[in-house]
């Protein structure tokens, strides 16, 4: 049986291996000239490796190995197989990059293994929006792979500036990881801090001024595992006969994932309404619009976690109206304060300037090969 103590030997292990790796991988990064270069739509000013996923990757995965009794919990072998499925994904992706139908179709297998073998399905509405008991088989798969399919995707875009991506997953693994330890389901509990672990390790790299990003690798295993974790709390937590039952859990498990989740959906929106595809690249983002505001990226992470952190914590002590009016709290907060964003941020404040010679240099960065020594000067 699982104790505590593997708990601690998770994030322990979890922590120390990304720490040790981020820095051989950053490395290895310049030498191979592998790295994010910038553009009109992106933040940051310089080539940046963008291959920490790796090094979290690395962390959780050896981590979960080391701690979990796979025979006693034997979905979590199909767990770490999708996480499988989601690092190669995503290193592809980083590396060589893949066109949004091959990365949908990578994701949709990720989450087939999570729900036909690791058995994580959405069977009830929990009343919210006044349906109750069990909901049809089809639509529990539909809006089970929708679900899961929107989380991870939401930690890939939200992935805009340094550390938001990061905190966000190491916020969401913590609350539930806290949960789950005081459930005694210490199996997803050394899933959680596994995965906070690593994140924690991998931010004293990525806070601003970033040495290095998670890239698609990293943040679409966050959104992968958060998914799992937030289905599996919201079906535990909303039972009676569970260890520690928690009222309003459907909304609860949505307040956690608030941010990401809704300026996702709330882009994709935008994105079909505009005749686009969902997955097409534009600055709506909700970081976006505060760094038109002149935030800087530590400002803007700082805001939006603490911002979550009290939605989070309102929810929990309003439990008791129920998740039909808690949610429908939370998408009008969120909207509103969208609202005040779009309307007080600086006119034309994203500047654009002559071309000076550094500047010139990024742009023959963008275009020369993956091994000139150019993108290494500019670095320099």
């Amino acid at each position: 049986m699982l104790n505590v103590f593997d708990v601690l030997l998770s994030v322990a292990i979890s922590f120390t291996i990304t720490f040790l790796a981020i820095p051989v991988i950053i490395t290895v990064a310049e030498k191979k000239k592998l790295f994010d270069i910038p553009d009109e739509r992106k933040v940051h000013q310089t080539p940046i490796p963008s291959l920490g996923g790796l090094g979290i990757f690395a962390g959780f995965v050896i981590a979960c190995l080391m701690a979990v009794q796979f025979h006693v919990a034997v979905e979590f072998q199909y767990f770490l197989a999708s996480a499988f499925v989601i690092f190669f994904l995503g290193l592809k992706d980083d590396i060589l990059v893949i066109s949004p139908v091959k990365k949908f179709i990578g994701q949709v297998l990720a989450a087939f293994l999570i729900v036909y073998k690791g058995g994580i399905q959405i069977k009830s509405m929990h009343g919210v929006f006044g349906f109750e008991g069990q909901i049809p088989e089809t639509f529990s798969l539909l809006l089970t792979y929708f679900t899961i399919l929107v989380i991870i995707n939401s930690f890939n875009l939200i992935d805009g500036v340094d550390g938001l991506a990061g905190s966000l997953g190491l916020m969401v693994t913590s609350f539930l990881g806290v949960y789950f330890l005081q459930a005694n389901m210490l199996a997803f509990s050394v899933l959680s801090f596994a995965l906070a672990g690593s994140i924690s390790a991998f931010l004293i790299f990525n806070y601003q001024p970033a040495k290095i990003f998670m890239g698609d690798t990293g943040s679409m295993l966050i959104g992968l595992v958060s998914a799992i974790l937030v289905i599996k709390f919201i079906s535990l937590a909303d039972q009676n006969t569970s260890i520690v039952p928690v009222t309003a859990a459907p909304a609860i498990g949505f307040s956690i994932l608030m941010i990401p989740l809704l300026d996702t959906l709330r882009v994709f929106a935008i994105r079909i309404f505009n005749r686009r595809s969902p997955f097409s690249p534009d600055r709506n983002h909700v970081h976006h619009l505060m760094l038109d505001m002149g935030m800087n990226h530590r400002a803007i992470t700082l805001t939006l976690v603490s911002a979550n952190i009290a939605v989070i914590v309102a929810v929990y002590l309003l439990r008791s109206v129920g998740s039909t009016l808690l949610i429908s709290g939370i998408v009008g907060v969120f909207f509103s304060a969208i609202a005040v964003l779009y309307y007080s941020r600086k006119k034309n404040s994203r500047i654009y300037v002559r071309p000076s010679q550094q500047k010139a240099t990024i742009r023959q960065a963008r275009m020369v090969s993956i091994t000139d020594n150019s993108i290494l000067e500019q670095k320099n």
